[in-house]
């Protein structure tokens, strides 16, 4: 009697951890399918900070050479921004 008693109560843990085990996997497999969504977002806005930043490394060569006043306070706006956008 004893043996079946612990059978019993074996095949009940095991059915809710398998049951667990399966809540576990929805919730994951649905975690995952959201942050399929945001990757290629991410991966746009990664590709643009890059190309604004290629293009203030550019301007900030060119203003090397023309010694513009009004183009360094821009230059030197936009490289606080960006600085403070990366850090975040």
């Amino acid at each position: 009697m004893k043996n079946d008693m612990t059978t019993t109560f074996l095949n009940l843990v095991l059915a809710v951890l398998v049951i667990l085990g399966a809540i576990f996997c929805y919730l994951a497999m649905k975690r995952t399918g959201g942050l399929r969504g945001i990757t290629p977002v991410a991966m746009q806005v990664n590709n643009k900070m890059m190309m604004v930043q290629s293009l203030v490394t550019d301007v900030n060569n060119y203003n090397k050479q023309a010694k513009s006043p009004e183009l360094s306070n821009m230059l030197q706006t936009l490289q606080t921004n960006l600085s403070t956008n990366k850090s975040q």
